[in-house]
């Protein structure tokens, strides 16, 4: 889920689902920082582990620059309305 997220930069799912997600991003994000370091031929090996490689490509981009200056709160959570068929509470994750 976390690499359709950084795919898309945006998507819809359960409030439950946003919730722990977003608890797993700053982790990624940073350790996609590291990829400008020194040792990025780890930090890539690293990602890989977590991410399709996609994925790390659009993180080991011009996408991570935008988070240069932040060191947490990388994404938002925003409530949505109950889905039709079973009631779940929705929300949509995006980067900040």
């Amino acid at each position: 889920m976390l690499g359709s997220l950084v795919m898309r930069e945006k998507i819809t799912t359960t409030e439950a689902k946003a919730k722990e997600l977003k608890n797993k991003i700053d982790p990624i994000i940073n350790r996609a920082k590291e990829l400008h370091g020194d040792d990025k031929l780890a930090a890539i090996r690293r990602l890989r582990t977590l991410l399709p490689g996609v994925a790390v490509a659009k993180l080991g981009g011009d996408f991570i620059n935008k988070f240069k200056k932040r060191k947490s709160g990388y994404a938002r959570v925003i409530k949505l309305g109950a889905r039709k068929g079973d009631g779940a509470r929705m929300a949509v994750i995006e980067f900040v």
